[in-house]
């Protein structure tokens, strides 16, 4: 009884020895052409940066507003967004913030870059490196006429992974800054009537 073998192939299979070269080569143009999506993500980000922004009318004047706002150690008492923080309020310092969005507690450590008593406090907080992810956040505090004050509270958020959470940003994320503007009315307007 005789098993017929498969039929030996008549010539090798022709071996390019460029082969192995060649794709060594195409790593640096698709490492470009990563970093050029990339680069064009955070260009396109920085002329197009979410921005949220929120408002109230506060019955009492800017001095009075800033006491409350700046008094973080009484933030656990009355404010369901900031819920603590901590660190100097001066310019180039690091405060730490405990967020509570969306249910769940996130530390921030911005770098405070203005501090206007009963006008204006400013700090940006970056995500590990400039570029990624940077939000601007800041409380502007206008007199409106005698004991009445315009808060505006504003983030702008930019860099690459930004697009990737302006959904999240957008809902629990400005909810929050709308529940800290009530009860920081709230606390002034009961404090100071």
């Amino acid at each position: 009884m005789t098993v017929d073998q498969p039929a030996a192939p008549t010539s090798a299979s022709p071996v390019d020895p460029y082969d192995g070269r060649r794709r060594r080569r195409r790593w640096p143009y698709a490492l470009l052409a990563v970093l050029a999506v990339l680069a064009g993500g955070a260009v396109g980000q920085r002329a197009h940066p979410v921005v949220l922004r929120t408002e109230v009318e506060i019955a009492a004047s800017p001095d009075q507003v800033w006491t409350v706002l700046a008094d973080r150690a009484a933030y656990p008492e009355w404010n369901p967004f900031i819920v603590r923080s901590s660190g100097r309020l001066q310019v180039g310092q690091k405060v730490t913030n405990v967020h509570r969005i969306g249910g769940k507690t996130m530390v921030f450590k911005p770098t405070v870059l203005a501090v206007q008593p009963g006008h204006e406090l400013r700090w940006i907080g970056r995500l590990l490196v400039p570029g990624i992810f940077d939000g601007e956040h800041s409380f502007t505090l206008t007199q409106t006429a005698p004991g009445r004050t315009h808060l505006v509270q504003q983030e702008t958020f930019k860099g690459i992974a930004v697009p990737f959470t302006a959904g999240w940003l957008r809902g629990d994320t400005l909810s929050g800054f709308r529940a800290l503007n009530t009860a920081l009315r709230d606390r002034v307007e009961s404090r100071y009537r």
